[in-house]
């Protein structure tokens, strides 16, 4: 699967929050992002959510253009835009004006959603995401190009247009072998969940890069991965952070598939060695990391140990 390409690509790395709260504090999701930026990150990134109480992220745009007002160089994120529970030419503003804001520094990751109450309350029929996903996509490249929009008659044409020609580039959320087939058949690289094993991955990769071959898409140069990771010395506090890991994967549930155990959890030297394995055996060269959801974590520990990755993929 790998290329010679993919092999010499440095390691990119990206980051999620490492602490949020249900009072979307602009100043401590600014603040996360700038030290970020500081310690050398690539992007910082955002996932969507809805009705899922305090953890709900339901407007990750909204959130990124604060943080591009205060960051400079890092790339702003999504991992799961959800594109069938909106209106197209909106979104496509949206995202347009976010690109504007932070001078093309946007990477549109999309979703389709899986949650039954959220797609329910949004009117979307499961069934149908798919294909809203794709339609409406392409109503936002229409758009994007600066093509007239809506009535022929009328001649509508969007403004702003981003930053980034034609559009920022488009990455795709998948869980699944339907998920994975459309990711391939897009062309998009695909963001892989952090909660699924590397045999898993390996599985999903072969369905994604077959879906390439198949619809003639040249192989994106990212191959991403997102991983729940954390770095400490401390093994009784590692040891916490797997037990509350392993609790979590025991209950969450992925649709209707119980999701697989998958984190590194460790030592700077433990967690350099997984992070290897991921490079070799999957030709990874961008590495997203989540912060472990764990009650009682301090913000303090979560930042420690993100400073810590930081200085151990340097080194790689």
């Amino acid at each position: 699967m790998q290329t010679t390409t993919q092999q010499t690509l440095p390691l990119r790395l990206g980051i999620t929050p490492w602490h949020m709260s249900g009072a979307m504090d602009a100043n401590a999701l600014c603040t996360q992002a700038e030290l970020a930026e500081q310690c050398g990150y690539h992007s910082f990134w955002l996932p969507e959510s809805h009705f899922a109480g305090p953890s709900s992220v339901p407007e990750p745009i909204l959130l990124l253009a604060a943080v591009a007002a205060r960051t400079i160089t890092i790339k702003l994120g999504t991992t799961s835009y959800l594109l069938p529970i909106r209106n197209a030419l909106q979104a496509a503003e949206q995202v347009a004006v976010l690109d504007q804001l932070s001078g093309g520094r946007l990477i549109l990751g999309l979703g389709r959603g899986f949650e039954k109450n959220m797609l329910s309350a949004f009117h979307v029929d499961p069934k149908e995401k798919r294909e809203l996903l794709n339609r409406n996509l392409e109503v936002m490249k229409a758009a994007w190009a600066g093509g007239v929009v809506g009535s022929e008659a009328i001649g509508a044409v969007m403004s702003p247009l981003p930053v980034q020609k034609p559009h920022p580039p488009i990455w795709m959320a998948a869980f699944g072998p339907k998920a994975l087939a459309q990711a391939g058949k897009m062309g998009t690289p695909y963001l892989a969940s952090p909660m699924e094993s590397l045999q898993q991955l390996k599985e999903n990769y072969a369905i994604y890069n077959a879906a390439l071959e198949q619809s003639n898409q040249p192989r994106p140069s990212e191959i991403a991965l997102m991983r729940t990771i954390f770095i400490s010395d401390d093994k009784a506090l590692c040891e916490h952070i797997t037990r509350g890991l392993v609790y979590s994967a025991s209950t969450l549930k992925f649709g209707n598939t119980a999701m697989e155990a998958a984190w590194i959890v460790g030592d700077a030297e433990h967690v350099a060695s997984k992070i290897q394995q991921y490079r070799e055996q999957l030709g990874m060269n961008y590495l997203i990391v989540a912060r472990p959801r764990i009650k009682g974590l301090s913000p303090q520990c979560a930042e420690h140990s993100m400073r810590a990755l930081a200085e151990v993929v340097s080194r790689l």
